[in-house]
């Protein structure tokens, strides 16, 4: 995450201890969809689930990366081998085509982790024309979770993780313009949606706990930790002053990716979450150090914006969710 405009509020309100990646219970017989698999937290949290048991399908944009992450997480799974499908947030049908994949490869899905994300890039487009932050980070995970909904509901106690950031403290939707057609700013984009990666989420809890399911719907942010996300901005743009800078703060400033992946993990596989829950690092200011539970702000916890944006996400992807309860196997 980039650190420009974090503010004191917001200190996690709720810690557990020291917790790592190796309290993660055994997740044998549990299958893991991770989107963003190929690098940084998400291949972070594909190796930690995979070393616990996990059955982990890594959905890439990249078949290259993709593949050598496959060969990382293979390296060190204790279970069965890990499965890669070619999923591109960015592009719809691509979404589509990816979910249909992974809903034939495997009998029911445990866990849907939202990781994948892009922060502060140039102006661009998705395929079907959107501001590219809100596609990929927001309306690509929308539709990507509505689809697998089927999967997730075979799953005896399915979770849905989404990746949030300490950037949704600036957020503010832009309904009027929601893929900024009109003055563009990388950074009120990328805020704008990582809230909604927030709205969604607590959405999701709020429709399946009123539908009757056991879909837990919950979030988590990783503070600052060092990955490849604070350079793809800069590298899209040619800019060698930002991209020397975001080495730099990576270097000296950013904890590491396996503590920024340690929020979403505790999210994804620990007994004790619940759902509209939101988990992020114990330090000051939420930036570094062991998973707690933490606040999300006002805006995140609107209603009628969360269901304002859930009609908007339906309408700007085509894609609605079957929250009808599942019919009773013992009626």
């Amino acid at each position: 995450m980039g650190v420009s405009g974090i503010g004191v509020s917001g200190v996690g309100v709720s810690g557990m201890g020291r917790w790592t990646a190796a309290e993660i219970p055994d997740q044998s017989g549990r299958t893991v969809v991770v989107t963003g698999a190929n690098s940084g937290l998400g291949l972070r949290s594909a190796e930690a689930l995979a070393r616990a048991g996990a059955t982990v399908v890594l959905a890439c944009r990249n078949p290259a990366k993709g593949e050598r992450a496959r060969d990382r997480v293979r390296a060190v799974a204790s279970g069965a081998q890990p499965l890669l499908v070619d999923l591109d947030l960015g592009d719809l049908d691509s979404v589509r085509a990816g979910a249909q994949r992974i809903a034939g490869a495997v009998d029911r899905v445990d866990v849907l982790m939202n990781n994948a994300g892009v922060m502060a890039v140039p102006r661009a487009r998705s395929v079907q024309g959107f501001e590219t932050q809100l596609a990929v980070n927001h309306l690509g995970h929308f539709a990507l979770t509505a689809h697998l909904l089927p999967a997730l509901q075979r799953a005896p106690a399915p979770r849905v993780v989404t990746t949030s950031s300490l950037m949704h403290r600036n957020g503010r939707m832009r309904w009027h313009d929601p893929s900024f057609e009109r003055r563009y700013g990388k950074w009120r984009a990328y805020s704008q949606s990582k809230l909604a990666n927030l709205l969604f989420a607590f959405e999701l809890d709020r429709r399946a706990r009123a539908a009757g399911l056991d879909v837990v719907s919950v979030a988590a942010h990783p503070g600052y930790a060092s990955t490849h996300l604070q350079a793809a901005g800069p590298e899209q743009s040619g800019s060698r002053v930002m991209l020397r800078g975001a080495e730099i703060g990576n270097r000296l400033l950013a904890q590491s990716d396996e503590m920024g992946a340690l929020p979403q993990l505790y999210a994804a596989t620990m007994p004790d979450v619940a759902g509209g829950e939101y988990f992020g690092p114990g330090g000051l200011f939420e930036l570094h150090g062991h998973p707690r539970r933490v606040r999300a702000t006002r805006a995140a916890r609107d209603e009628a914006d969360a269901r304002r944006l859930w009609e908007l996400s339906e309408r700007l992807t085509g894609v609605t969710f079957s929250l009808a309860s599942p019919p009773d196997p013992t009626g």
